[in-house]
């Protein structure tokens, strides 16, 4: 914190004007708790409030405020100012570290979902839903269970196989009247 001999105490006060102009920047529920202050040259004080924005940790929302020839207290500036750390990186792990971590976060995953599944078996309830297969539900093979050949009168399984022995009869015919020829 820097001092001066312009230092305006009455601006330490000017809370209420500093989260007014922060209201006007961000939404208030990203405002936090007043954090500290510093006195920059000439007179100017910059209020610091702890920024509670998502991926901004160690951050800070600073109103610098300043007070001209005896006039009411006024808003230089507000912004969001990075504090002491927010700004390094975390410390590294090597990737087999990491791996191992994720590998055993998996498996304790892995245990809580059957720990999960066998106090659901052991609840008295037999869902035989779950042993059902497709054939189940298909229908001789229709998702729908709806036959088209049977909605349809005219339909005959006779007539398919009728078509199918007159079109080998027109060639045969066709053959034996080259024949007699």
């Amino acid at each position: 914190m820097t001092s001066t001999s312009d230092f305006d105490p009455s601006l330490l006060e000017a809370k209420s004007l500093a989260l007014a102009a922060l209201a006007e920047i961000t939404p208030e529920s990203t405002i936090g708790e007043p954090a500290d202050y510093a006195v920059e040259n000439d007179g100017i004080v910059s209020l610091r409030f702890r920024s509670l924005l998502l991926g901004y940790p160690g951050w800070f929302w600073t109103v610098s405020l300043t007070r001209v020839e005896g006039e009411a207290p006024t808003v230089l500036e507000a912004e969001l100012l990075p504090g002491d750390g927010a700004l390094l990186a975390p410390e590294w792990v090597p990737w087999s570290q990491r791996l191992e971590e994720y590998k055993a976060h998996q498996a304790e995953i892995k245990a809580n979902e059957q720990a999960q599944a066998d106090s659901n078996d052991d609840d008295g309830d037999d869902d035989d839903d779950d042993d059902l297969d497709a054939s189940d539900y298909l229908h001789a093979g229709d998702v729908d269970g709806v036959d088209i050949e049977e909605l349809d009168d005219s339909y005959d399984d006779d007539d398919d196989h009728d078509r199918d022995d007159d079109h080998h009869d027109d060639g045969e015919h066709g053959d034996e009247d080259d024949r007699d020829e």
